[in-house]
């Protein structure tokens, strides 16, 4: 569960909209972590982890990200270590749920020397609501190693969201787990469960600012890690059509 630190986020229910793009930079650092190479995956003890994502807005319900994932541990240096691929698509609002829900499902490829499956798929449901100034979001994920390891049953993931918003600035809780396959759940001092105070800025709806620490619960979860989440959308405007005099 180390080296799955690229992107620390739990996902609202909206897409972008039709023809805009977010840009995000997500940066955390690992305090305190493993600190030797298990299965053949390089440590997480001191790594720098910085994901790039691009999220493009399709349709008014259908978005599309790409990420790069990069590393930096001492005395390995500047790694690139892969990159995904994700669609995503979103229950319409016209359809007057009672809560918000989309359906993301994320493919792609990681270096051996960063993590023990080399492809995997993440199917990721999303489930929110906003009660006044009080939000809540859980993301019960299912992640499925491709190729790497000779088990390729889901392990079972969730994530969950609250928070409370004061003017331009929501505080809230992050919690992220993974309990493993879910034909052989092991022990819960063997699973990794992280619990993250976070803040996100909302003083402009360009841009997007989560950060916060965030601290491992068990024995094999990194033990303090510090994250920070920036974002820029941008929507892109058609060029005016010149009518012939």
């Amino acid at each position: 569960m180390a080296q799955d630190n690229y992107e620390i986020q739990v996902y609202a229910s909206p897409t972008q909209t039709k023809g805009s793009t977010i840009f995000e930079l997500h940066s955390n650092f690992t305090f305190n972590g493993e600190k030797n190479v298990l299965d053949k995956v390089r440590p997480s003890y001191h790594a720098l982890h910085e994901t790039v994502e691009i999220t493009h807005g399709v349709t008014e319900n259908f978005e599309i990200g790409f990420y790069i994932f990069t590393n930096y541990t001492n005395p390995y240096g500047y790694r690139y270590v892969g990159s995904h691929i994700r669609p995503r698509v979103k229950v319409p609002n016209s359809w007057h749920w009672p809560v918000g829900v989309s359906l993301s499902t994320e493919v792609g490829f990681q270096s051996r020397e960063y993590s023990g499956d080399t492809w995997s798929v993440e199917i990721r449901p999303i489930v929110d609501k906003q009660f006044g100034k009080l939000y809540i979001a859980f993301n019960p994920t299912l992640g499925i190693g491709l190729k790497g390891s000779d088990d390729h049953t889901p392990a079972f993931e969730p994530n969950i969201k609250t928070s409370y918003s004061f003017n331009k600035l929501a505080l809230g809780v992050e919690y992220y787990g993974s309990l493993g396959q879910l034909n052989q759940v092991p022990p819960v001092s063997e699973q990794s469960h992280a619990l993250f105070a976070v803040a996100d800025l909302t003083f402009d709806p360009r841009w997007e600012v989560n950060v916060g620490p965030g601290w491992g619960l068990t024995k094999a979860t990194d033990g303090f890690v510090f994250k920070l989440l920036v974002g820029r959308r941008i929507t892109w405007k058609k060029p005016v059509e010149k009518k012939l005099q």
